[in-house]
Formats: C-alpha cells, sequence, structure tokens
C-alpha cells in the first residue's frame, strides 16, 4: 500500500500556473514559517532568513527580474529564501550564546566548539563562506517543499531570478542579506496543462544503489 506521505510527493509538482484568487490562510503560512525555522543546517548556525511577499504590486514587479515568469505575481506569497551577507565571528558566538540560554549547556562544553568553527570559517574565503550558506538555502528550499507537499500548498521553487535586482527592490543589502532563491506558493490553477501530466522519473531500481 501507498503510504500517505510518498501519495503527497506524487501529488506535488512544479506549478506553473496559480489561481491568483486563492490566498494561504494564516494557518498554513505559519506551518510553512516554523518550517522554515525547523530545517536542518550544517553545525546549527541557520545563516538563512526568508523574506516572506504577499503585497501585490510588489510581486508584480518583481515579475521582470524572474525571467517574466508570472508565477511571482500569481501566488498567494512568494518566498525568498536569503543568506547572510557576512557571517562573521560574532555570528557564531552569538548562535553559541543562544545554545547556551536554551539549553543550559555548560561553557567549557560549547568553547571549544566555538573557537573552533570561529577558526574555520575564518580560514575560509567570502566566496567559499557564501557558497556553504547557499547550500543551506537549498536544504532549507527541499524541506519546504515536502512540508508544502504534505499540506497540499502549491510551490515552484526557482533558480531563474536576478538576485542583484530582487536585492535592490527588496532593500535586502540595507538588513545584511542576499537572495540567492524563489519560491511561490499557493494554490494551482485547474486549468494549468502540467498538474495532469504523469511524473517522469528514472525509477527507484535506477536511482537506488543498496549495500
Amino acid at each position: 500500500m501507498t503510504s500517505n506521505s510518498i501519495k503527497k510527493l506524487q501529488w506535488r509538482y512544479a506549478c506553473k500556473k496559480f489561481d491568483s484568487s486563492k490566498k494561504l490562510s494564516r494557518e498554513k503560512l505559519e506551518i510553512l514559517k516554523e518550517s522554515f525555522n525547523l530545517t536542518a543546517t550544517s553545525y546549527g548556525l541557520q545563516p538563512l532568513k526568508m523574506v516572506v511577499i504577499e503585497d501585490n504590486s510588489l510581486k508584480k514587479k518583481l515579475v521582470p527580474f524572474s525571467m517574466n515568469q508570472k508565477q511571482v505575481e500569481e501566488a498567494s506569497h512568494v518566498l525568498v529564501l536569503c543568506i547572510e551577507a557576512n557571517m562573521k565571528a560574532e555570528y557564531i558566538k552569538n548562535h553559541f550564546n543562544r545554545v547556551e540560554a536554551i539549553r543550559n549547556t555548560p561553557r567549557a562544553i560549547l568553547d571549544p566548539f566555538e573557537s573552533d568553527l570561529i577558526t574555520t570559517f575564518s580560514n575560509k574565503t567570502e566566496d567559499e563562506i557564501a557558497g556553504w550558506m547557499t547550500n543551506q538555502a537549498y536544504l532549507a528550499l527541499g524541506n519546504l517543499l515536502t512540508v508544502c507537499a504534505l499540506e497540499e500548498i502549491d510551490a515552484c521553487p526557482m533558480e531563474g531570478f536576478d538576485p542583484i535586482k530582487y536585492d535592490k527592490l527588496l532593500g535586502l543589502k540595507s538588513m545584511g542579506l542576499e537572495s540567492v532563491l524563489v519560491l511561490p506558493v499557493g494554490y494551482r490553477a485547474e486549468d494549468d496543462f502540467f498538474s495532469t501530466l504523469k511524473k517522469v522519473r528514472r525509477g527507484v531500481n535506477n536511482v537506488i544503489i543498496e549495500m
């Protein structure tokens, strides 16, 4: 018997046309926000933030910067996944202060780990750190897509956009952020032809290696 999770993932597809009249409830939106917050990241550092855009005029302005993909305008909300523009030692220290406050973990345990991470990242170039943070954003994207499927929220992950123009329009630089991924979410239009197509996948036997 096919599990409910697999059925939901089979239902999911990259939505090509949203029904602009259908909006996510506040409850559904809060589920996506908390799912983003709970996403696994390396070292638990969460070098990410997510901008949630509902304003229709702002979504429309983003379309030309999104390779004219209309999903950005039609979606209920547009989620913009961002990385920190700079991740310095202070950011890492703040993380360990948070661990101490929430878990009451002794500093004797935290200090060596904190020091090691500060050294590790100080030896990386800015491009290497940005690449690492972008990888974390992809983890968040995958998590959001799965949660969207489970909640029957349609979504369309996008790499095809101009991050520089997004950053300028949304004022992300002043927030110390850089956009890396875009995820319009909402509900599929009834006449979206792609929603009826069968999935094309290589198949379990061709993508799984058991040892």
